[in-house]
């Protein structure tokens, strides 16, 4: 069993930057892939990026790629999402999520196990 727990969220002004982390407990958090969500009112839960257990592969969103980035630090069991350069769009509530299976797409929502409790993240014009 894996629990996850997000801080960081807030308001910022467009164009400002964020971080958010996922503090995770559990032995064996360096050995999942680990993932950044978001769902805005109204939407659907999104992808937004991902990075395997050894950081040695992220994914992002294109929506999101060139702004955000995503790493790990296995020694702290945390997971870290840098959003720069923010936009309005970007208000959502975010969720980091646990994939505990080696291996296959780290884009979909069914792919991860264990998920956060979410942090709103508000971006003002």
């Amino acid at each position: 069993q894996v629990q996850l727990v997000e801080s960081g969220g807030g308001l910022v002004q467009a164009g400002g930057s964020l971080r958010l982390s996922c503090a995770a407990s559990g032995r064996t958090f360096s050995t999942y892939a680990m993932g950044w969500f978001r769902q805005a009112p109204g939407k659907e839960r999104e992808f937004v990026s991902a990075i395997t257990w050894s950081a040695g592969n992220t994914y992002y969103a294109d929506s999101v790629k060139g702004r955000f980035t995503i790493s790990r630090d296995n020694r702290k069991n945390t997971v870290y999402l840098q959003m720069n350069s923010a936009k309005p769009e970007d208000t959502a509530v975010y969720y980091c999520a646990a994939d505990p299976v080696y291996g296959g797409s780290p884009f979909g929502v069914g792919k991860y196990v264990y998920w956060g409790q979410g942090t709103q993240v508000t971006v003002s014009s």
